[in-house]
């Protein structure tokens, strides 16, 4: 039986670790690189590390903090933020990190995932897809939750797939930090669409709502969470026990 993977999420904006609830009203939460060392040493399997609003205001991500954090970390790091060409890719690989995330960037130009696919390698390229509810169907949203492309979901995370990206991370705007559980019915419809892993984000509010997710939807690679962790509502560890208890694979340390 595959491992199950918990993720946290560093949402970076002006250098400092922020969290909102459905993607607005940001608060200051901590520092990146003490954060990060913090999950490494605590037992999170991956880390995912977003420069938020890189692609809202047009710039490249931070690269400064970014090569501080995997500096001090010893689990595969997710970048993303600001990825728009193949050049961000190698920037941010140079940087230290594991994997590199696209959202806007494959919106505006889709080749950029089988272009990097093909110089990177697959298991390389993470899409992200920021996911709402709009008149009953599921609409892919870029620029960091603000825009609606129009664009149905499943459909655009397949063709994401098939152009070459390794791993989906699926953001529910909707469940984002409400902390009422993960959007079950959107990833249920991505896992029966992709045959890559996909990690679930957004909605986690306790410990329970992990076991749910990886009860429910046993296909399920990861789970992806901020607050709850950030905040010390839960702890890695101790999450872990729970999942194991539930005979749910995880790595224990």
């Amino acid at each position: 039986m595959i491992t199950k993977r918990i993720i946290p999420c560093l949402d970076v904006k002006n250098g400092r670790v922020v969290k909102g609830v459905n993607f607005e009203g940001v608060s200051d939460v901590s520092s990146p690189v003490a954060l990060a060392e913090y999950y490494s040493k605590s037992g999170a399997d991956e880390l995912v590390f977003y420069d938020i609003t890189a692609s809202f205001e047009g710039r490249k991500l931070f690269t400064d903090i970014l090569t501080e954090v995997a500096s001090k970390i010893f689990i595969p790091l997710t970048v993303g933020g600001g990825i728009n060409t193949a050049d961000d890719f190698d920037r941010v690989l140079k940087c230290g990190a594991d994997k590199v995330s696209v959202n806007s960037g494959a919106i505006k130009n889709p080749s950029l995932i089988s272009e990097a696919a093909k110089k990177y390698g697959n298991q390389c390229v993470v899409i992200s897809a920021d996911v709402k509810r709009v008149d009953g169907s599921f609409r892919v949203f870029a620029k960091g939750g603000r825009e609606d492309t129009g664009m149905e979901a499943v459909a655009w995370i397949k063709h994401c797939v098939e152009l070459g990206a390794g791993e989906v991370v699926l953001n529910s705007i909707d469940t984002d930090g409400v902390k009422k559980g993960f959007d079950i019915e959107i990833l249920s419809k991505v896992l029966d669409a992709v045959n890559v892993p996909v990690i679930a984000s957004g909605g986690a509010g306790c410990i329970n709502d992990f076991v749910e997710l990886f009860t429910k939807l046993p296909d399920i690679d990861a789970g992806l969470a901020a607050s709850i962790f950030h905040f010390g509502e839960v702890t890695i560890p101790e999450l872990k026990q729970n999942l194991y208890k539930n005979s749910i694979n995880v790595r224990l340390n």
